[in-house]
């Protein structure tokens, strides 16, 4: 269990090796090297070692459900939040989009990212030809390795654009790495996803879904699939998952789609400790105003409908003499509680639906796309789609993820570059929004460690 990890390292050399280093081209292998192959010897210390990358996940860097994640900056980046508090506040940076090089917040994405990688690609090496375990417990490290690899290799290509595709743990190798075209990380990422599932079994090994599972990388590659315009195949993944319904079933009431034991959840990030919460909910909750962080834009509020569930039930608003501020409220416990309510979840199923309706209709399947697009419509209490053209599906579907996936992990950030819609929307709302804001800066002490990495993004 992950509330167990602490406990595991702390008798551990290989902490150091796993927790010290800044980044991935400032691990010092070969120092390390005996007192890791130690840790792959042993079941306990290498399941440690792979549960140890998910508290690094929820703990640090882009999924991260509090400030530093993607949830909030990509927000503000995009047309979700608005910033509040102190101008020496890093995400000011984001909201007015002049994120520099120099960017602290890019650096943790990049450095914690990569780090993630390293030690999924330490747990490979060390696993795979081990002898010791059984072949069950070999496949599910090895699968999970995988997954990870290609879940960090994701989130960084879409904020940064061609990246290094990282598979070894030597030290002189990874200075010296060179970017890849998007294209090439998005066939690393489907062949680490795909071998993923060839490992994986199809149960959970908890009832809390926080550990990957062949369905997990079936809702993943849909995702991937439909980023890299592979819509046949992006449209199967989903439907894998969706014709699961013994597993998995959009929860009828709003108010349950974030609990931890809800249905819907494909994957989720566990708390650290038993009574901890998701930290979206202590990030985005207030309970006065003017808030001290973030408040939903107005942009975002007013284009819900009245008659839209989904605004009672995961917005809430806060008013006084001075004005009034509205919140995310999807995850509604702001502290602890006796008993963990809430995880962090990165895949649901409602997502897989919008996932099958945008490439039923890029596929020119209208019908099938109209009905994938109801489900999420119906639930959230509004009538079927008025859309008629493969255009207005098309763009109904985008309204529809805004509405639906406001304040997750970048989501609305990331369809509106999809849809080529970006420079469009955001140079309405965002003075100073330049085209090629799309991709954020490399961070500059990458490039001045490895001038491989170079040119910088285009703007920055």
């Amino acid at each position: 269990m992950i509330h167990s990890i602490n406990s595991f390292f702390s008798m551990l050399a290989i902490l150091l090796m796993f927790s010290s280093c800044t980044d991935f081209v400032e691990v010092d292998l070969p120092k390390s090297q005996l007192t890791a192959q130690a840790v792959f010897d042993n079941y306990d210390t290498a399941n440690a070692a792979l549960t140890n990358i998910y508290s690094k996940i929820r703990d640090n860097g882009i999924l991260n459900g509090s400030s530093i994640g993607i949830s909030n900056q990509l927000g503000n980046y995009a047309d979700e939040l608005t910033a509040y508090g102190l101008p020496s506040n890093a995400v000011f940076t984001f909201y007015d989009n002049t994120v520099p090089a120099s960017s602290t917040v890019i650096l943790t994405y990049w450095n914690s990212s990569y780090n993630q990688i390293y030690t999924a690609n330490a747990i490979l090496k060390g696993v795979e030809n081990n002898i010791n375990f059984s072949q069950d417990r070999k496949k599910q490290l090895l699968g999970e390795a995988l997954f990870i690899r290609a879940l960090s290799h994701f989130y960084l290509l879409n904020l940064f654009g061609g990246i290094p595709y990282i598979k070894e743990t030597d030290y002189e190798q990874n200075t010296k790495v060179i970017r890849m075209t998007e294209e090439k990380v998005y066939q690393n990422i489907i062949n680490d996803l795909n071998q993923a599932m060839d490992l994986l079994p199809e149960n959970y090994s908890s009832t809390d879904r926080i550990r990957p599972n062949k369905y997990v990388c079936h809702a993943f590659l849909a995702r991937v699939y439909l980023y890299n315009k592979m819509y046949e195949q992006a449209s199967n993944e989903a439907s894998a998952v969706l014709n699961k319904t013994e597993l998995f079933i959009m929860e009828n009431d709003l108010s349950k789609v974030f609990i931890n034991n809800s249905k819907e959840t494909i994957w989720q990030l566990q708390t650290s400790v038993a009574g901890q919460n998701a930290a979206e909910g202590s990030f985005f909750i207030f309970q006065a105003g003017p808030p001290s962080t973030v408040a939903l834009t107005p942009y975002l509020l007013n284009s819900f409908s009245n008659a839209d569930l989904r605004k009672a039930s995961w917005i809430r608003t806060v008013t006084n003499a001075n004005g009034s501020w509205s919140h995310a409220y999807k995850y509604k416990e702001q502290n602890n509680t006796s008993l963990s309510k809430e995880y962090s979840i990165i895949f649901r199923t409602a997502e897989q639906y919008l996932i099958r309706a945008e490439a039923r209709i890029r596929q020119g399947d209208l019908i099938g796309a109209k009905e994938d697009l109801n489900k999420i419509r119906s639930r959230a209490g509004l009538a079927s789609t008025a859309a008629v053209s493969p255009q207005e599906i098309l763009n109904a579907i985008l309204q529809e993820r805004r509405w639906e996936l406001f304040t997750e992990q970048g989501h609305r950030f990331f369809d509106l570059r999809r849809f080529g819609e970006i420079d469009a929307v955001l140079s309405e709302v965002k003075p100073g929004w330049d085209a090629t804001d799309k991709l954020l800066p490399l961070p500059e002490i990458e490039l001045n460690l490895n001038p491989n990495l170079l040119p910088q993004n285009p703007g920055h």
